[in-house]
Order: structure tokens, then sequence, then C-alpha cells
């Protein structure tokens, strides 16, 4: 199987602030379906209120972090399915949930994760 990071980045939710927990309803069961099917390894947001740091080899902690990954934040969502198709399935439903499109990466196999 092949794990997939299922994400969108903050502010493209098409949901004003009183839909939101119809909004988080609906995230939270497809989470549910995920587990019940088996396919569920991780999800969540970035806490946009922690600012990223870059750990040296020598643990020296440098405040920020890389140019090009300045702007990561939003919801990410890992699951482990057979088939691409099968995560364009799941992403679907992350998305009608979420109400935005989601980003689909599939992460490289390797045999120790």
């Amino acid at each position: 199987m092949t794990k997939y990071l299922i994400s969108f980045p903050s502010g493209v939710m098409d949901a004003t602030t009183a839909e939101m927990p119809a909004v988080s309803d609906a995230a939270h069961a497809v989470v549910r379906e995920a587990r019940a099917a088996g396919v569920w390894v991780f999800g969540g947001g970035i806490d946009e209120g922690v600012p990223p740091v870059l750990v040296d080899g020598d643990g020296t902690v440098t405040e920020g972090t890389y140019p090009q990954t300045a702007r990561i934040e939003g919801g990410y969502t890992v699951l482990d399915v057979p088939t691409r198709d099968e995560a364009v399935r799941w992403a679907a439903k992350i998305a009608v949930a979420c109400r935005c499109p989601q980003e689909l990466r599939a992460f490289m196999v390797d045999p120790e994760s």
C-alpha cells in the first residue's frame, strides 16, 4: 500500500463562521469512516500560532525555516491505501467535508515505514 498526503492551505475553505461547526462535523465523519476502513494514518492542522524552527544535527535551534517552506499551513491527512484511485476517492470526500479542493501527493514507498 502507499501512503498519500491529502491537504489544503489555510483560508481556502468556502464556509462562514456560522457554518464551521457543520464543516467540523463533516470532516470528523470522514475521519471516522477512514479509521473504520483501516486506511487512516494521521491527520491534523498546522498550529499557525507556533512559529517554525530549524533544528541542526547538534541540536542548535534557529528561529524560522527554509524560504521555500515558509508557508506550510492548513490541514493535512495521511492515508494508507492500495491505489491512487482510492486516494482520489478519499480526497474527494475530504473536499466535500471541508468545502475546498484537496491537494493529493504520494509518499515514496519505504519498507521501514
